[in-house]
């Protein structure tokens, strides 16, 4: 796909950011209902998406590929934690602060716009391997991620066995043990889950609708930590996976998950466990807006 096809698509997913904006300022999202549709997507749409992507479709991949991909997820997932032991202590700021910076470092929006970008650039077949990579991370962002943003002092048992952790390990089985359930069962999922992404977006846009808007872009903070999730790191990927003789589409779509903007699901976790929401909201924000750029440019590499 070329340069301006995946600029084209990036766009359009900039474009529920816009509509969440538009739709606080109509009064329509904010406050209450914000809080409520964080809880319908992790309670209940999310969860679906989940299931839905390895319950559907004609096949899976073997388990030897599974396998590789995990082998490599282990690699991508260990230097996610590398930069966000090491990157927060150079930038500062306020203890939840360095949690967003922690969480923002580990955990990539791989799914929400992760998914719908490596099937434009590799192909339909390119989920499958997509979601597999994913389920790692959905086991660690429900169970990490709230202990990165909101501290040991509000974490608790409970967050272990929340929705999402529980359909991110149903899916890893279901994966590994090449699983299929009824066909009607997928579908449902699939279709759930499919508001996720969409209504996910317009979520974050409703939050940066409530900031002032001088405040978006004028941390150097938030510059120099998007170009660490966006270019700095899926640049020092790319070698490794070269030198661990990574097949060419597991590393392809491997690196170009590398180089996706912060997690949606950041913010949802802040409005949901407590944590610093608004710079959630605006790292979300900015890195979502210059991904428009580096993910082509990135995808161009790859291609």
């Amino acid at each position: 796909m070329s340069f301006f096809n995946t600029l084209s698509e990036m766009l359009v997913l900039l474009f529920a950011i816009v509509c969440g904006y538009a739709a606080n300022r109509l009064n329509i999202l904010g406050g209450e209902t914000d809080r409520r549709i964080s809880k319908l997507l992790l309670t209940i749409t999310l969860p679906s998406m989940i299931l839905g992507a390895v319950c559907t479709g004609d096949t899976l991949p073997e388990t030897a590929v599974v396998l590789e991909i995990l082998r490599v997820a282990l690699a991508f997932y260990l230097l996610e934690f590398a930069f966000a032991f090491t990157v927060p202590q150079l930038l500062g700021g306020t203890p939840e602060q360095k949690g967003v910076w922690r969480f923002t470092l580990v955990f990539g929006n791989v799914g929400f716009i992760g998914y719908p970008v490596a099937v434009a650039l590799f192909g339909p077949e390119a989920l499958f391997y997509a979601v597999i990579l994913v389920l790692p991370f959905n086991l660690m962002a429900f169970t990490l991620g709230p202990l990165m943003l909101a501290g040991a002092k509000r974490f608790s048992l409970r967050q272990m066995f929340s929705p999402c952790v529980i359909a991110s390990i149903l899916a890893l089985v279901l994966a590994l043990a090449r699983l299929r359930p009824p066909e009607a069962i997928g579908e449902a999922f699939s279709f759930a889950g499919s508001i996720t992404v969409p209504l996910s977006l317009m979520f974050v846009g409703s939050l940066l609708a409530e900031l002032p808007a001088g405040r978006l872009l004028a941390s150097p903070r938030l510059w120099i930590l998007t170009a660490v999730r966006l270019l700095v790191m899926p640049a020092v990927l790319f070698p490794i996976l070269r030198a661990m003789g990574t097949d060419a589409l597991i590393l392809g779509i491997t690196v170009t998950e590398m180089g996706m903007p912060a997690a949606v699901n950041g913010s949802l976790l802040c409005m949901e466990y407590g944590g610093d929401a608004d710079c959630m909201a605006q790292v979300t924000f900015v890195s979502t807006l210059v991904s428009i750029v580096t993910i082509p440019v990135v995808a161009a590499f790859l291609l």
